[in-house]
Order: C-alpha cells, then structure tokens, then sequence
C-alpha cells in the first residue's frame, strides 16, 4: 500500500531502481462502479479508498437510472496488481454497490473529459491562444478584451498538453470535470 503514496520524482522509480526485479509495477485503473443513489453511499465508497491509504487520481458520479435511482460512480486509481484486485474486491462487497467493472482490464474504452480553461491576454499571446484552440478543436465559451473562457473535451493527455502550451499565454484557471468512460462494442 506504501507504493501508491508514491509520486514519479520519489527513490522508487528513480533510474537506479529500473533493473530491480523486486520493483512494484503501478498501473492506473479505470473503474465503473454501479451504486443505489442514497445519501452516505458517496461517502461510503470514498472511505473505502481513503481509510486504505488509496489514492483517486480522478472521480466523476452522475445518476443513470432514474427509476431504479441508481448512480454510477467512475474511478481512476493506480496501484499495483494486487492493490487494484482489492479495491475491486472491496468495493464488489459492499452493499449498495451492484456492480463493478474494471473499464481497463474488462474491454477497451472510450474515456473522455471535460475541461474549461480561463486565458488572458493582449495582441499576440491572444491571437496565439485563439490559434492553438482551433487545432485543439477548443471552443471559445466566453470572451472579453482581456480573457477567453476556452471549452475542450477530450482525453486527459490532450488536456493536460493543451494546458501546458497555454500556461505561457496567460493560463490562469483551469476546472476538469474528471474522467467519464464506457465500455466499447456491446461489453
């Protein structure tokens, strides 16, 4: 459990540790959890991740069935094999969760994110921003004499390279709705 505290500057993925064979593999993890859409199950399942020492990397939760009042809840997590088997195992016995699919290991998935991202700035930089929104199929939500309000959906690597060549040009607030994802074809 120790490895998931773990950040990529720490000792452990240090260069010097590429060749131990004893090296714990991370991987990051999508989860779909189906829950009862009841006050506390959130806060339940939150626990479950925090009370362990877990970390959430990104979690969105939205109502899908309005008459069975069901939620599902999508977690990005990471960890070794063995610590994402027992948040799956964890989470598939509590009580008012009905299902859990591990979107990563179960099919291939379509996963997307929604961002909005805050950019001032005057003659050049402005026209440069403009620019990069259009390759970046980013749309132009808010505008004014001095900023934009820029709408993107996409993955989170085409967000966070979006972010990073804005940040020069005046980036000054960015706010991401996490990651929502399905299973591809008929899984």
């Amino acid at each position: 459990m120790a490895a998931l505290k773990l950040k990529k500057g720490s000792n452990k993925h240090s260069a010097y540790n590429l060749r131990d064979p004893n090296a714990e593999v991370i991987e990051t993890h999508t989860l779909a959890v189906v829950v009862d859409n009841e006050a506390g199950v959130l806060a339940r399942v939150i626990g479950l991740f925090s009370g362990r020492g877990y970390n959430i990397d990104s979690l969105t939760v939205a109502e899908i069935d309005h008459l069975g009042h069901r939620s599902r809840i999508t977690i990005v997590t990471t960890g070794t094999p063995q610590v994402i088997e027992q948040i799956k195992a964890q989470l598939g016995r509590m009580v008012p969760v009905y299902q859990v699919h591990d979107l990563t290991v179960d099919a291939t998935s379509v996963e997307r994110e929604l961002a909005l991202f805050k950019v001032t700035g005057t003659g050049n930089d402005r026209i440069e921003a403009l620019r990069l929104a259009e390759i970046f199929r980013a749309n132009v939500v808010d505008s004014t004499l001095e900023s934009f309000v820029f709408e993107m959906t996409g993955t989170s690597e085409k967000i966070d390279a979006f972010a990073e060549l804005m940040n020069p040009l005046g980036l000054i607030e960015i706010a991401r709705t996490g990651v929502a994802a399905l299973a591809r074809g008929t899984v």
